[in-house]
């Protein structure tokens, strides 16, 4: 008796952690699934928005998807991407999409060909940053409140339903900087390190995450600094494994590395066109003359940075400095984009920003207002994946 007892104890929990987990993947999954459904189906139109012909292809086609594809079948050669591929574009600007996920792209591809090869890394990152979430607001919150959280980080804001339904790296990078967040908290900085370098190698801006942590590392520390005025003795109180974070630069190193090796320019990056959107003074967003910008209807910016910036302060009030730290650095450089799609550029803090609202969006109202705005995120992103496809005449060499 007391030996089944002892097993009941284990399988019990199992069992909850099994449904759990089940219902974060039906989480990921199932809103992408209805996202595809009248592009699958060909359907002519949605609650009244067209839908273009096509099929599947819309989805494949979004920016910047079919780049991934290029960078996948390619490998960066010069000769095969100028001599199959008739984008517009100089060679050098394929430097600009780091070669994790298209070698991601490239390895599911031998089983279902580029195309789904690149849908299903999409995929399958964004359900590891749903697990990452999950794992993360546990921390915060019960059970039961960490399964609604989550569901909210499934289907808010819609950018982010909208990138992890096509070909995009986001789910992965951001899936990685959680996951680095995660275990940099525990002080499990091998781990931290492994991921942050995941997520360097994905997309470039995982060099604030190494900033972010390194700030982490010394911010809590700095008032024992200014008491004992004793750098030595001060320096000795770190962890010795937070060396494991110099991975992150490492792994951009390496990326470094192998552009020179493929484009002949360990600097390649920086030499690749209209892709970094930085400029000074800050807030050039509103400036409707910029290329990428190209619009006054801008109000919704306004907001981005408000949220941004309150929960920057309550992550601060709560000496979560991790988290605080990152946020921080992320919304501090995105002050100064200037490109239309800032949401896209501001999704990485988006799952913090949710810990940091976490106590507002368990209440009552949060969940009938959520209620309220489900049809419209689905709208919104019928017609946002409708009209951002990038005009290929043949499909031949992407399959």
């Amino acid at each position: 008796m007391a030996s089944l007892a002892h097993t009941t104890r284990y399988v019990v929990p199992l069992t909850m952690k099994f449904r759990s987990y089940a219902l974060v993947l039906l989480m990921s999954l199932v809103p992408t699934l209805i996202l595809w459904v009248p592009f699958y189906f060909q359907l002519p139109s949605v609650w009244g928005i067209p839908i273009p012909k096509g099929g599947m292809q819309l989805i494949v086609g979004n920016y910047d998807g079919p780049l991934y594809i290029v960078v996948a079948k390619s490998l960066y050669a010069k000769e095969l991407i100028l001599g199959n591929f008739s984008f517009n574009l100089p060679y050098e600007y394929y430097a600009a999409h780091f070669p994790l996920f298209p070698l991601l792209i490239r390895f599911f591809a031998t089983a279902s060909g580029y195309p789904w090869g690149m849908l299903i890394t999409t995929v399958l990152g964004s359900f590891f940053a749903h697990v990452m979430f999950y794992k993360l607001i546990k921390e915060y919150v019960s059970e039961e409140h960490s399964l609604w959280l989550t569901f909210v980080f499934a289907l808010f804001p819609a950018r982010w339903l909208i990138v992890r339904s096509v070909g995009s790296p986001e789910p992965l990078f951001i899936g990685a900087i959680i996951a680095a967040l995660f275990y940099f908290r525990k002080k499990q900085y091998l781990l931290a390190g492994l991921f942050g370098a995941i997520a360097q190698a994905t997309k470039s801006p995982g060099i604030l995450l190494f900033i972010a942590l390194s700030i982490a590392v010394i911010l809590p520390r700095l008032h024992r600094l200014a008491l004992t005025n004793d750098l030595k003795k001060w320096i000795q109180t770190f962890h010795w494994n937070v060396v494991f974070l110099s991975l992150i630069p490492l792994s951009l190193a390496a990326v470094f590395y192998g552009y020179q090796l493929t484009f002949g320019d360990f600097l390649a990056y920086f030499k690749s066109g209209d892709n970094i959107h930085l400029f000074f003074p800050p807030f050039q967003i509103f400036n409707y003359s910029q290329p990428w910008v190209n619009t006054h209807w801008l109000e919704e910016i306004i907001f981005i940075y408000l949220f941004g910036a309150i929960g920057i302060i309550k992550l601060l009030r709560d000496k979560d400095w991790a988290l605080a730290s990152f946020v921080g650095v992320y919304f501090f450089t995105t002050l100064f984009v200037s490109h239309r799609d800032l949401l896209r550029y501001s999704l990485p803090m988006v799952p913090f920003l949710i810990v940091a609202f976490r106590r507002e969006l368990v209440k009552k109202e949060v969940l009938i207002g959520g209620a309220v705005i489900l049809i419209p995120i689905f709208l919104y992103s019928y017609a946002f994946i409708s009209n951002n496809i990038m005009p290929i005449g043949d499909w031949g060499p992407f399959l």
